[in-house]
């Protein structure tokens, strides 16, 4: 497979780039400040490409790439690819499901817990030394709180398991009932956002889903709710958030993720009552191995004709 072209959109992950060095013939398209004229010389060697959360397979870029047989992308999620444009050219995708569930939910938890008790705010107050000068103001426990979950799929699902170590009660919204889950199921997301007092995002990012949480949402929460996104900044009407959180609308916020990364509203940054995260939900050692040889293994299952491993068109 040594002669098969595949490129790379972005920087991911150093094993992951080694190991498509070591079997397949690497292009990385970000090496190249001219790109057009490179996917012009190159548009016959490529037969797959390997994308992120960050840069994927646009509608342009498929267009671009005669010979483009399949997009393995080294994420979850699908925003970034043009599955339109795969389906209508019989361009195979696949992703990475599973293999980051846990860490993800883990990383909600952690959200949560930080979000509520301050723990990164608390840091700060002991590092600059006004511990000396009295004690830390109190923090909101976690325990028994409600916890309402946008999107019950593997990583929703794994939140929800979590969250009820913690005895708080678990209600959901999706597309549709999920069915034996003894979580309590709105059919609206404002029902849902009325009925907890946490409001954890972990949806995949479709239109229907961009911007579900806006300004009715934020306030039906309302000034002692919390919400936590690990699943796309825009997921959430980003100025309104800033908005809630600058004017007490809103209690908190936990973020992993946000509109326009790397960028990150300067207002937030200033806030206390906010944990920011640079878009590490799946960010460990060990599932990054794995998501990475979930991407190599559905290239090779591809370019064998055996079917894929997680595919999705």
């Amino acid at each position: 497979m040594e002669s098969i072209g595949v490129l790379m959109t972005c920087p991911m992950f150093n094993y992951l780039e080694e190991e498509l060095e070591t079997k397949f013939k690497l292009f990385k398209l970000w090496k190249f400040s001219e790109q057009k004229p490179f996917l012009q010389e190159n548009s016959n060697s490529i037969r797959a490409i390997v994308g992120n959360a960050s840069v994927g397979a646009s509608s342009e870029l498929i267009d671009s790439l005669p010979k483009l047989e399949i997009v393995s992308s080294f994420s979850v999620g699908l925003d970034k690819i043009d599955l339109n444009k795969c389906k209508e050219k019989g361009i195979r995708v696949s992703n990475t499901p599973d293999v980051l569930t846990e860490d993800v939910a883990d990383l909600a938890l952690a959200l949560i817990l930080a979000t509520l008790r301050k723990i990164c705010e608390s840091d700060r107050y002991v590092r600059s030394g006004l511990w000396k000068k009295g004690d830390f103001k109190l923090s909101t426990k976690f325990t028994g709180k409600s916890v309402g979950i946008i999107g019950l799929g593997r990583i929703g699902a794994a939140i929800a398991k979590r969250a009820e170590a913690f005895n708080c009660p678990i209600s959901y919204f999706s597309r549709s009932e999920k069915p034996n889950t003894g979580y309590k199921y709105y059919s609206n997301i404002l029902d849902l956002a009325a009925n907890c007092q946490i409001l954890v995002v972990a949806c995949p990012l479709t239109e229907e889903t961009r911007h579900i949480v806006n300004r009715e949402v934020i306030d039906t929460l309302g000034p002692k709710g919390v919400i936590i996104n690990i699943g796309r900044g825009p997921h959430i009407d980003e100025p309104e958030l800033v908005s809630a959180l600058v004017e007490g609308r809103l209690a908190g916020a936990g973020l992993d993720v946000y509109e326009n990364e790397p960028e990150v509203p300067e207002q937030l940054l200033g806030l206390d009552n906010v944990v920011l995260l640079p878009h590490v939900g799946s960010g460990t050692v060990e599932t990054r191995k794995a998501m990475a040889d979930l991407v190599i293994a559905n290239l090779e299952a591809h370019f064998l004709n055996k079917p894929l491993l997680t595919p999705v068109v």
